[in-house]
């Protein structure tokens, strides 16, 4: 895809899988998140839950893949996008980064066992060292 294609097919933000490494004879930690996206600077946000026990907290610093993906009406299309998270949680409010996931739109999916208000939430910035995309090729008969 060209860097306009994979700004149109990310969007402001969606859903996707978020995938931690672990030691080399382990899965990696993978989860299904949503995103915000902000194309002037390539950035992806995220808003993490961190439930009791859940693991995620063993993990977050460790590298990470990011996968969307979704049939389009041009055909499928994915984005992944490899890199470290930062933390934004108690960042400043005037710093870059933090004025940058103002101009996403991560979607809100309740997908947990309690009220999201009795849950931990913590903001993150994926400054991709790589963001590839890849569509589908429409074949000529």
């Amino acid at each position: 895809m060209t860097e306009n294609e994979l700004s149109e097919f990310l969007g402001k933000g969606g859903t996707g899988v978020l995938s931690f490494s672990t030691d080399a004879d382990a899965p990696p930690f993978s989860l299904p998140v949503s995103y915000g996206y902000d194309a002037d600077t390539a950035n992806l946000y995220y808003r993490l839950a961190f439930p009791p026990n859940s693991g995620k907290a063993d993990v977050v610093d460790n590298p990470v893949a990011f996968v969307t993906h979704a049939r389009t009406d041009a055909g499928w299309r994915s984005a992944v996008a490899t890199g470290r998270l930062d933390e934004l949680t108690d960042a400043p409010y005037e710093s870059a980064a933090v004025q940058g996931l103002w101009a996403v739109q991560i979607p809100m999916v309740d997908i947990f066992d309690r009220p999201p208000e009795e849950l931990t939430f913590r903001l993150f910035r994926l400054a991709p060292d790589t963001l590839t995309g890849r569509k589908e090729v429409q074949s000529q008969p």
